[in-house]
């Protein structure tokens, strides 16, 4: 399925989903849903301007996220149906360091759908994984190793839960700050081999979608890259003698 079905099909689950909490007036859920996705909701709850809908993802600043749809005129709050899980070696000694790629990988591999399951956070030698509450009972018993390292997962609570990502500071010189000449610095490839990204939709400034290579960041914006990661553009601090742009970013580790 391309991706203009797939957006279709999206929205129209998003919209079925507010006419039937409106209908049973009640409370009802998404799955997560990445920056992408989360666009689309917002433009289509701009249409249904009485029904009501917020987004979290376990934690205060997580990137992926759940809607609940609120009928209007209810005072109904969202009870989030998320599992915070805690994977941790069983023997720290002898664990490998374990990235979000393997712990996502692993989770493919038992079959779980990325939809069921948020943000990865990952510390020193533990991760913390939000997902679908049904499901935390199932990752529990049947995550046990991933790549050479067994593991142990245990449901935790994520009141007040709070997660500061390793970030590699990166200084360079660019031809400007236009965001495919910024993301060519920071995943270290051609201004060229960016372009389709950033047109296909897959690039993302401070949570919104961005298709357009011309666009200019600013000191503080967030850039997300389906695929390759996440960066924060710092500053500029002057020019070259060849009239090229010194930068600062933070890559997320």
């Amino acid at each position: 399925m391309d991706r203009e079905k797939e957006d279709a099909v999206f929205k129209r689950r998003i919209q079925d989903l507010i006419t039937l909490s409106d209908k049973r007036n009640c409370v009802l859920y998404s799955d997560f849903m990445n920056l992408h996705e989360q666009n689309i909701l917002y433009d289509v709850l701009q249409k249904f301007s009485r029904s009501h809908g917020e987004t979290f993802g376990g934690y205060e600043g997580s990137e992926r996220c759940m809607a609940a749809f609120i009928p209007p005129d209810t005072g109904l709050e969202p009870n989030w149906p998320i599992a915070c899980i805690r994977i941790e070696p069983l023997l720290k000694k002898f664990a490998e360091k374990l990235s979000h790629r393997d712990i996502l990988g692993a989770l493919m591999n038992l079959g779980i759908d990325r939809a069921k399951t948020g943000d990865i956070a990952v510390r020193e030698q533990e991760a913390f994984l939000f997902c679908c509450e049904p499901l935390s009972e199932m990752i529990c018993r049947e995550l046990t190793r991933i790549r050479h390292t067994s593991v142990r997962c245990t449901v935790c609570r994520s009141d007040g839960f709070s997660y500061t990502p390793e970030l590699e500071k990166m200084r360079g010189s660019v031809a400007s700050v236009r965001l495919d000449a910024v993301m060519a610095f920071a995943f270290g490839a051609s201004r060229s081999s960016l372009i389709s990204l950033i047109e296909h939709g897959n690039v993302f400034v401070n949570g919104k979608m961005v298709t357009s290579n011309a666009c200019t960041l600013k000191q503080g914006d967030l850039v997300s890259v389906r695929g390759h990661g996440r960066f924060r553009y710092c500053d500029a601090a002057g020019q070259s003698r060849k009239g090229r742009t010194w930068i600062e970013i933070e890559k997320y580790v």
